[in-house]
């Protein structure tokens, strides 16, 4: 049996208080890791949220464009340009691309619908009906394939997938 004497445990005691600091740290440092991992998480799913919110509006526009006989209106076209505004800064560049691509081709298609005639109405001296019939069915066209064939749907998936 060990023989305790004053000296030996305050030596021990002084032992433990010198550990006692570096666990301390080591708890520290471990609790703000796990703080970092769940801000950093909490990052990527704002960003996510966010970036959901973009293509839940491009995909209601394309939808909003289809229902409506192909047939923005200017308010839709300005409610659009709003809501995914802040695409610039949370997507890379093809994304912006393909969000101007998308109000330019609705400005044609309205701008092609407002200049339609029909055989009851007159016709100004330059019209060309073939013309505005044609650029009609180009930008509907395009407008339908981007719901059908997903196009708009593969646009985002990269940015939207969280399988991996």
């Amino acid at each position: 049996m060990p023989h305790w004497t004053p000296s030996t445990v305050t030596l021990g005691l002084q032992i433990l208080q010198g550990l006692l600091t570096p666990v301390i740290a080591a708890i520290a440092v471990y609790i703000a890791w796990q703080q970092w991992k769940v801000n950093q998480r909490k990052f990527v799913f704002d960003q996510y949220e966010r970036r959901l919110h973009v293509y839940q509006e491009v995909h209601a526009f394309l939808m909003l464009v289809i229902r409506d006989f192909n047939k923005p209106e200017v308010s839709d076209l300005q409610k659009f340009t709003v809501v995914t505004a802040e695409a610039d800064f949370l997507f890379k560049p093809e994304i912006c691309a393909y969000l101007d691509e998308t109000v330019k081709r609705a400005w044609k298609l309205l701008s092609a619908h407002n200049r339609y005639r029909d055989f009851t109405q007159v016709t100004p001296s330059n019209y060309d009906h073939q013309k505005v019939v044609t650029e009609m069915h180009e930008q509907e066209t395009w407008f339908t394939d981007q719901v059908t064939l997903g196009t708009a749907k593969e646009k985002f998936k990269k940015y939207l997938d969280i399988s991996r």
